[in-house]
């Protein structure tokens, strides 16, 4: 599917695909948080929006827009500078770029996995970028009063992935004794034993080896007995990066 981001004269968003990287999990020993493959796919499962600016900014505790001082680092332009919008404690990013995304699929806008920011959190929006002609803004919500925040130049203020509109709305969830999936409860079982043995040998002779200190099988996508779990098991994400398409000639 196609994903364009239409620019305006003098816009110049700093778009990445999103880091699988996160410094807590880097300084995790042996960074063993990345042993988690849901967190480093989730990490990675989409792009970043980059601040084109240091700054930092405080709340003083009251709900209107002057009570948020932003102060951006010197030489910093003022078209690159974040704003106090809308008051109610929040921080607001304009998004230089008009997103199209197919018929059918929105844009969730939010902020980026597994990295929170002491003292602020990001805010969450679904877009309806196939039709809207409307550009949007990326706000984040001060979570306590009197406290500078720090944001750096290149640091991630978005994190923005396509979902299908209506696909949550035709999901028919429920739920069921394990009983009556007789072989979901057989594989269940066996990983539950076989992971408990794990851990008792660990506790009782733990390896050397950092890859020896976890089991890896969902990471390696097979099940308890080593079956594969599906064909498209996925232990690594990246999204392809934005491609600047060349100038039309008049």
């Amino acid at each position: 599917m196609d994903l364009k981001c239409y620019l305006y004269p003098g816009w110049q968003p700093r778009i990445r695909p999103a880091s699988r990287r996160r410094e807590w999990m880097d300084a995790t020993p042996e960074s063993f948080a990345y042993r988690c493959l849901p967190l480093a796919t989730a990490n990675a499962h989409g792009w970043e929006l980059l601040s084109p600016c240091g700054f930092e900014a405080m709340w003083n505790g009251g709900a209107a827009v002057e009570d948020v001082t932003i102060c951006a680092d010197p030489g910093t332009s003022p078209m690159d500078a974040p704003v106090s919008l809308f008051g109610q404690a929040t921080l607001t990013f304009h998004v230089a770029g008009l997103f199209r995304t197919p018929p059918g699929w929105n844009l969730w806008v939010g902020g980026s996995p597994n990295a929170a920011k002491d003292g602020i959190a990001p805010l969450g929006g679904v877009i309806e970028t196939d039709w809207s002609p409307y550009s949007f803004t990326m706000n984040w919500r001060f979570t306590r009063p009197h406290h500078w925040v720090r944001f750096e130049e290149n640091e991630p203020v978005a994190f923005f992935m396509p979902v299908q509109r209506h696909a949550v709305e035709t999901v028919v969830p429920q739920f069921l004794p394990i009983d009556d999936d007789p072989e979901l409860k057989a594989q269940f079982e066996a990983w539950s034993a076989s992971r408990d043995a794990f851990h008792l040998q660990m506790r009782e002779a733990p390896p050397t080896s950092p890859s020896d200190k976890w089991q890896k099988l969902y990471y390696r996508g097979v099940a308890p007995d080593g079956t594969p779990g599906t064909a498209d098991h996925q232990s690594k994400l990246r999204a392809p990066a934005f491609a600047t398409c060349p100038m039309k000639k008049a």
